[in-house]
């Protein structure tokens, strides 16, 4: 009994389906990373890898190419604890903030002598204990990292060591930011929102005190315009995001600013895809000064 074989084309070959050329690029190796992305996305196209495994991988083969400055935040975002500061001192800032570890620093930000867990708090904030708190007591080592670390390095480096965050230093030894094991994570697997996070997508734009206000970057233009009475045009973009993103002409970093239509935005979460949230603030003018004017009889 004969099987049945696929037909051969007119020239006697058999057609080269998408397995036979992938086994073809794989005996003769991808000879460059785009070639290989290449064939990840043909896999994609072809239902071999699905979107979030191809986002995935994109993500490790870039956080191979990047380094710590990249995704950093700036020193003068950093949330700091001082050496000395008592207990009733620590609390308020440890609520607003929501985080669980803070650099503990001396006289200037450029001495960071220690790593605060909000954890290592609770008994004395449970039992009202804030006359015995002595913050050099309950300090953690603080790991340092230069900010030309490659990501894929530094995370092998916070696996082996356990350390969740690391403190990052130029080369003149001055501190320049800080950077998570999240922040890293993050660059492959995407946003990673908790409880913390703006949850409800109707909350495009929050109130954040002092004339700032917290935006998504996925806020509508027209939306945007409604909530700050603005008139940005919505022609070539649909979101704030994509505002800033042209007008910077690039994809930006943590802490990049924009100064447009008299806002000023500053760029907050991000990463090598997309713009997550933005600080916004209005941009204050005052007035010109004429002087004493005289009119005229």
């Amino acid at each position: 009994m004969s099987e049945d074989r696929p037909s051969a084309t007119a020239s006697g070959r058999q057609p080269r389906n998408w397995l036979a050329r992938l086994s073809q690029v794989l005996h003769n190796e991808p000879k460059d990373r785009e070639e290989l992305l290449e064939l990840l996305r043909d896999a994609r196209q072809n239902d071999l890898l699905d979107a979030d495994s191809l986002h995935m991988i994109e993500g490790v083969l870039e956080v191979s190419e990047m380094q710590v400055r990249d995704i950093m935040i700036p020193r003068s975002q950093m949330d700091v604890v001082a050496r000395d500061a008592s207990l009733a001192e620590i609390l308020p800032l440890v609520i607003e903030s929501a985080h669980s570890r803070f650099p503990v620093i001396g006289e200037d930000r450029d001495e960071v002598i220690g790593i605060l867990l909000a954890k290592d708090l609770l008994p004395f904030a449970v039992k009202g204990d804030s006359a015995d708190f002595n913050i050099r007591e309950v300090l953690r080592t603080a790991f340092f990292i230069p900010e030309s670390k490659r990501l894929n390095v530094l995370l092998k480096e916070f696996r082996s060591s356990r350390n969740h965050m690391a403190v990052v230093v130029d080369e003149y030894g001055g501190v320049a930011g800080l950077v998570t094991i999240e922040d890293v994570i993050e660059q492959i697997v995407g946003e990673i929102e908790d409880e913390h996070d703006i949850e409800e997508e109707e909350n495009f734009i929050l109130p954040a005190g002092e004339g700032h206000f917290t935006v998504r970057g996925l806020t509508p233009i027209e939306d945007f315009n409604d909530y700050f009475t603005t008139a940005i045009s919505d022609e070539d973009f649909d979101t704030v995001a994509g505002l800033v993103m042209s007008e910077l002409g690039h994809m930006p970093k943590r802490g990049e600013t924009l100064d447009f239509d008299g806002i000023h935005f500053t760029v907050v979460r991000c990463d090598n895809r997309r713009i997550y949230l933005l600080d916004v603030k209005r941009i204050e003018t005052t007035p010109p000064d004429h002087g004493d004017d005289e009119t005229n009889a």
